[in-house]
């Protein structure tokens, strides 16, 4: 439970590696044992919303509403101690998400018209659309692990490129290869094969 002192927490709509038994949930994990977020339950978005992934089968939420589908994930309270610790995991300073408003409703409830207006990490829109195309203008409901299937942990992805320069190789590369490491130069030295985990 977020217990400090009498701040409002912010609540956090996570759809993707945040949530239950993916592998960013461990900052989550970290967070409510030290106070600084409690879990809240499984909703959905009220708008239709794409939700894509990128390279090594990173997860976007897209701000482009009528788009997409009723997206499903998990709600958190959190703290601005543990938001700041969220904030640099989405990389918001450095333009790879934008922390920004969305409508959401609890999961078994689509009826009873319960909404209310929380904060989610939406790809940064210099390269939003963009994302959207190379995806081919799908996206799913829920990040499974159906489609978490050959993720890359950030600390097994090419050092030498920063994240917005594996998303720019992602956007320009062929739709119909596959959606991981391929497509990036070879390093020097190479990276070990292992790294791509499918």
């Amino acid at each position: 439970m977020v217990t400090e002192g009498t701040e409002k927490p912010t609540i956090i709509f996570t759809y993707g590696t945040l949530k239950r038994g993916f592998s960013n949930h461990v900052l989550l994990q970290d967070m409510i044992a030290a106070g600084d977020a409690s879990f809240l339950g499984v909703y959905q978005t009220v708008d239709r919303l794409p939700l894509v992934c990128g390279p090594y089968r990173v997860p976007f939420l897209l701000n482009f509403p009528g788009s997409g589908e009723h997206v499903h994930g998990e709600l958190y309270a959190v703290s601005a101690r543990g938001l700041i610790r969220m904030d640099e995991l989405e990389g918001i300073t450095r333009a790879h998400y934008e922390r920004l408003p969305i409508k959401i409703r609890p999961d078994e409830d689509e009826e009873s018209g319960k909404t209310m207006e929380v904060e989610a990490y939406y790809a940064h829109r210099n390269y939003a659309e963009a994302l959207w195309k190379r995806n081919g203008e799908k996206g799913f409901r829920c990040y499974t692990e159906k489609e978490a299937k050959g993720y890359v942990k950030r600390k097994d992805r090419p050092q030498h490129l920063t994240f917005l320069e594996q998303i720019g190789i992602f956007i320009s590369s062929n739709p119909n290869s596959c959606c991981c490491n391929k497509n990036l130069p070879v390093p020097s030295p190479p990276l070990p094969v292992n790294v791509v985990n499918h």
